[in-house]
């Protein structure tokens, strides 16, 4: 049975201004280094120096369905050219404590089982009925053929996919069969047989790594999700646990590897203060990819960015980046997130920008009220109906009508973030998620061109 598209990561899974009056007490003022609109001038040194920046981006299991977005567009927008890391939403953690294919909240039919005919295909060859990988794995297999340095991420959990991550890792016990599970079916590829799919090393290398996205460990996330006081230790034990066993696995192949292990993490201190041993984990983790949406969302009952770049007494870019550096990570691990969508309020009212003024509710979109892909958003910008607005020193940009606000981030809003990315000697750039660009890639673009001064 094919199941729903309803998307496993809500973009509403952080409120963050209903808590907000009792995190702000924790974050100074915090005054940009250089104002945004000078960051593209800025010199490639930075607080750790500039690197090869990572540029990873989500692939949602489920967008092959109503948002019809396939692997496939990721080679024809070019966008697949300009990446180093694809994340794959979401991997399944069930109630049994393991990873799993099959049962609530996965679907096997979109990764490995669905037959992809000949024009959805990245190479244009139509999947067999005898061959044991079809599906989103077998396109990003040949995505991958086709550039041999990209990496694949399985990410498991997702704001509606982390309700038995407490529960498996309350012991040492538990870690270690989730993480042994997880092994056996993402990076040994045993997948579970399905008619002629599936089987013994169906998926044998295709990811090359794993990405945890246990929102949130030790506070709220999802309803329903399981909290404890000791899920923060216990989540540097799991970081820990993955680091070994994924290691040792490396080791023992006959041509060796070594396998990326990465987390999305939040930007409320208080949040990263009741889930996270920074200074330990990150020892572990190769990278981290931050937060760096929804620090507003269409559920509150005032209109504000969303993902702004610098903001004084509020959540932004650059707070998130302090709040880890101050903890332990160093620069060079931490990966910014981006946003390829908005959140948007109808019923505005109080005139001026609409920025900061009382709203009806969530505004109409597409799937979900409230959020929209960047792509539909360009149009809306483009329609002569709305008016654009840039908060030029914070760095974030936003639509009004007189009635109806979306905040988002264009190619303008990217490009500033990227240099800030190169500044700042920042790990790289991720975005949630790829199938809000549009056909022709134009925010990948703008973030590649960020990344490489090439604008």
């Amino acid at each position: 049975m094919r199941p729903s598209s309803t998307p496993r990561r809500s973009t509403t899974r952080l409120t963050l201004g209903v808590a907000a009056a009792a995190v702000l007490g924790l974050l100074a003022p915090l005054a940009p280094a250089a104002a945004a609109a000078d960051l593209d001038g800025a010199a490639d040194s930075g607080r750790h120096g500039s690197a090869a920046y990572k540029r990873v981006g989500y692939f949602i299991q489920w967008g092959i369905y109503a948002r019809n977005f396939h692997v496939k567009d990721l080679e024809t927008s070019g966008t697949a050219g300009k990446l180093t890391h694809i994340n794959y939403a979401f991997g399944n953690v069930g109630s049994a404590g393991t990873c799993q294919i099959g049962g609530p909240g996965s679907d096997g039919w979109a990764d490995y089982v669905r037959p992809v005919g000949a024009a959805e295909s990245v190479d244009g060859a139509a999947d067999a009925d005898g061959q044991a990988l079809a599906g989103n794995f077998n396109q990003l297999r040949k995505l991958k053929a086709a550039h041999p340095d990209l990496k694949l991420m399985i990410s498991l959990g997702g704001w509606s996919g982390s309700a038995y991550f407490s529960d498996a890792v309350r012991t040492a016990a538990g870690r270690k069969a989730l993480v042994s599970s997880c092994i056996d079916l993402y990076l040994k590829g045993n997948l579970p047989a399905d008619g002629a799919r599936g089987g013994a090393g169906a998926a044998a290398g295709l990811f090359d790594g794993i990405d945890l996205d246990w929102e949130w460990p030790g506070s709220e996330g999802a309803p329903g999700n399981g909290i404890r006081p000791e899920d923060k230790k216990n989540f540097t034990a799991l970081v820990h646990e993955f680091r070994t066993q994924i290691d040792a696995y490396g080791k023992s192949l006959p041509k060796r590897k070594h396998y990326e292990l990465s987390a999305y993490v939040p930007t409320a201190p208080a949040k990263i203060d009741a889930g996270f041993e920074v200074s330990k984990i990150i020892r572990d983790f190769d990278f981290v990819n931050l937060q760096g949406y929804d620090f507003h969302v269409s559920g509150e009952k005032t209109t504000a960015q969303q993902s702004a770049l610098y903001a004084k007494k509020d959540f932004s870019v650059d707070q998130t980046v302090e709040a880890w550096l101050r903890r332990g990570a160093p620069a060079r691990k931490l990966v910014t997130g981006l946003p390829f969508y908005g959140q948007g309020w109808t019923g505005v009212t109080g005139g001026g920008d609409g920025l900061g003024q009382p709203a009806a509710g969530p505004a109409p979109a597409t799937w979900t009220a409230g959020t929209e892909d960047y792509k539909a958003l360009k149009k809306l910008a483009e329609s002569g109906t709305y008016k654009l607005y840039r908060g030029q020193k914070n760095g974030h940009a936003w639509i009004f009508d007189g009635n109806t606000l979306w905040t988002y981030d264009d190619a303008t809003v990217l490009r500033t973030k990227a240099a800030y990315v190169r500044n700042e000697g920042l790990g790289g750039a991720m975005i949630w998620s790829l199938d809000g660009d549009t056909p022709d890639g134009e925010l990948i673009t703008a973030i590649d061109q960020g990344l490489s001064r090439r604008h």
